[in-house]
């Protein structure tokens, strides 16, 4: 058995024990996440480099959420990430950083002035929707899709309040949108009121401008 395997299939064993430690990263968030509010939550690559556009724009979307009373939290690892806290810290704001224990892969960024460890994906995707008025999604893999779609399940189904779920870039997200409509909405897997729930912009003033609109400070 390789050692990943190893860990992945320890996840399943000695759960009484366990219970310990999820009410722990539960609390850890619950009694640190409130003072962050108004707070926007970005998501995106880890895989982006400092010289990319989408590393750029990040950066300048954090500055300005910042800068019109919005803090910033991110998953405190590099990429789109580190470029989220880089933004918000630069801009003076509250940088939050929920970094993921990963056997081999993330390593936290140095910008968050706000960190929090989780060992368990789930706690801290009940963070990252809990403590935000609205999500930013810049270009990302399966990890970003992953919380853009539970977002808009999670508006569509009433699980919680709708706010302001924003994809910035209509290039990279231009191909996702126009199958869910043509494929997803034609098949009527999905309602016409579902295309409401997200927007897809270009710029960081745009994608601040909804925010403003939308969100009482």
């Amino acid at each position: 058995m390789s050692e990943r395997q190893f860990l992945v299939d320890d996840i399943t064993i000695k759960d009484t024990w366990r219970m310990f430690n999820i009410i722990a990263e539960f609390v850890d968030g619950f009694d640190v996440l409130p003072d962050v509010h108004p707070a926007v939550t970005i998501f995106g690559s880890a895989r982006a480099k400092p010289q990319s556009q989408a590393y750029k724009m990040t950066v300048k979307t954090s500055r300005l959420l910042v800068e019109n009373g919005f803090n910033v939290i991110s998953g405190g690892g590099p990429g789109i990430m580190e470029a989220a806290n880089k933004g918000a810290a630069d801009a003076g704001g509250k940088s939050v950083g929920l970094h993921i224990e990963l056997p081999n892969e993330q390593q936290a960024n140095p910008y968050s002035n706000i960190r929090l460890n989780f060992k368990y994906f789930f706690i801290r995707k009940v963070m990252f929707v809990k403590y935000a008025v609205a999500y930013i999604i810049m270009p990302g893999g399966f990890g970003t899709l992953d919380e853009l779609f539970e977002a808009l399940t999670l508006i569509q189904t009433e699980r919680i309040r709708s706010f302001p779920v924003i994809m910035i870039g209509s290039k990279f997200w231009g191909g996702l949108v126009d199958w869910i409509r043509d494929t997803m909405l034609k098949g009527k897997t999905i309602s016409p009121s579902d295309l409401d729930i997200f927007r897809v912009v270009d710029t960081p003033e745009e994608a601040v401008g909804i925010i403003k609109r939308r969100v009482i400070v």
